[in-house]
C-alpha cells in the first residue's frame, strides 16, 4: 500500500515526476522557488529522506551531490490515492463520487460526455 504524503512531500515528487523521475537537489530547490514555495535546506533535506523512508525515492550520490530518484510514478501514485479515497469518503460508491462532481460543477458536461464515450455510454448506447 502507498503511505500518505504531506502536502509538501507530494510537491517534492511532483518536482522530481516533472523532471522525468529524477533530480538533482538544486534542480528541485529552483523548481521550488520558481514555483514561489521557498523552504529551508534543512527542511528540504527532512522531507527527502522521509520520502526515502516511505519508499517513495531513492538518493544516489553524483559527485558531491545527490540524484533523487522516484520509485513510484505519479500515475501509480494518483490510483492509490484515488482509491483510497473512494473507499474513505464514498464507500466505493463510485456513482456518488460522479454525482458529487456533476452537482457541484466540478466536472464540466463535455468532460463528461467524454468519459461517457470512454465507457461505450454515447448516445449510441443510450
Amino acid at each position: 500500500m502507498i503511505q500518505q504524503v504531506s502536502d509538501f512531500e507530494l510537491e517534492l515528487m511532483k518536482t522530481i515526476w516533472r523532471n522525468g523521475g529524477a533530480a538533482l537537489y538544486a534542480e528541485i530547490v529552483a523548481a521550488l522557488n520558481a514555483k514561489g514555495a521557498p523552504a529551508t535546506k534543512n527542511t528540504i533535506i527532512s522531507l527527502l529522506s522521509r520520502l526515502i523512508d516511505k519508499g517513495y525515492l531513492s538518493s544516489k550520490k553524483k559527485g558531491r551531490c545527490n540524484t533523487y530518484t522516484a520509485l513510484i510514478s505519479e500515475a501509480e501514485y494518483q490510483a492509490a490515492q484515488t482509491e483510497t479515497f473512494l473507499k474513505k469518503v464514498y464507500e466505493r460508491n463510485v456513482g456518488g463520487l460522479i454525482s458529487t462532481l456533476i452537482q457541484k460543477d466540478l466536472i464540466s458536461a463535455d468532460d463528461y460526455e467524454k468519459l461517457k464515450k470512454h465507457w461505450g455510454g454515447g448516445a449510441a448506447n443510450d
